[in-house]
């Protein structure tokens, strides 16, 4: 009895639709397996998008073949349940695979027909032009949402996403830790490195530097945001949750000591007009 290994991969749309859940597709390639005289060696599952070469259970396949020169099958439900990609298809290929796809009706190896390699690539292709057609889909949806006022990705530290209204909301977790982080950015005493410690004793949270100068920067927080380039303005409801931010002349960047070569990350120096922060 030859060995083969089953591999099933959905996104997360298509958990949601009939057919296309890891059960019914493991039904499937189990009952091919039993009847074409299989003995399954391993099963992968991939819970993720194939849009980018790197899934972590088509990783670990790739590996155990590599590992197990004997098994030289793989049961698929269809081609984009495979790879939609080029570099997918490539790896199997030199690996010498030989593919099962029961829905298609297919089985592609280094014997098959030209013909039955014609169609395979073409659905190759296709699913291709499937995951290319969706990205930009959802780059179309995610820019309406930003000329919505809408902020389409995750939002900085204090914020948080809710998944079920689809709306940002105050983190009341992080909240006072973004606040305290422009008290001190506006007083004008600390440097960076200053404010990441006094963060770390004060909230048990160490900020990056780098990550920590983003958010001092980030517009969001007084009501505005940047996508694909475009300032913004957030449709979101403006408190006085704070009014420093304004105050505080633009960061301007790090200092050399000639003598020590220490760096030291200036803070700005606060002004006196207070603004509405949005929080």
């Amino acid at each position: 009895m030859n060995q083969a290994v089953i591999y099933a991969r959905v996104s997360s749309k298509d958990q949601e639709r009939e057919g296309y859940s890891i059960p019914a597709q493991l039904k499937l390639l189990r009952e091919y397996a039993r009847t074409h005289d299989f003995e399954i060696a391993h099963e992968f599952v991939d819970v993720e998008t194939a849009k980018i070469t790197g899934r972590k259970q088509f990783g670990e396949m790739v590996r155990f073949f590599r590992e197990n020169p004997t098994c030289r099958v793989a049961v698929v439900e269809k081609t984009d349940r495979l790879y939609r990609n080029f570099r997918d298809c490539v790896t199997l290929e030199d690996l010498e695979i030989e593919i099962h796809l029961p829905k298609e009706g297919q089985v592609i190896g280094k014997d098959s027909k030209s013909q039955a390699k014609l169609v395979h690539g073409i659905q190759v292709v296709i699913a291709r032009n499937y995951i290319e057609n969706l990205r930009e889909e959802v780059r179309k949806g995610m820019r309406e949402k930003a000329e919505q006022g809408i902020y389409p990705s995750r939002p900085p530290l204090g914020y948080c996403n809710n998944k079920l209204e689809h709306t940002i909301e105050i983190d009341p977790q992080k909240a006072p830790v973004a606040k305290r982080m422009f008290d001190l950015y506006a007083s004008g005493l600390h440097s960076l490195a200053s404010v990441r410690k006094m963060l770390k004793d004060e909230f048990g949270q160490l900020l990056a530097k780098g990550y920590l100068e983003r958010l001092l920067k980030n517009p969001f927080y007084k009501g505005q945001f940047i996508w694909e380039d475009k300032l913004y303005t957030a449709r979101t409801r403006r408190s006085l949750a704070w009014q420093c931010l304004s105050r505080c002349r633009p960061y301007s960047g790090a200092t050399t000591n000639p003598n020590t070569g220490s760096t030291t990350l200036p803070f700005p120096v606060c002004s006196a007009a207070p603004t509405t922060i949005a929080w």
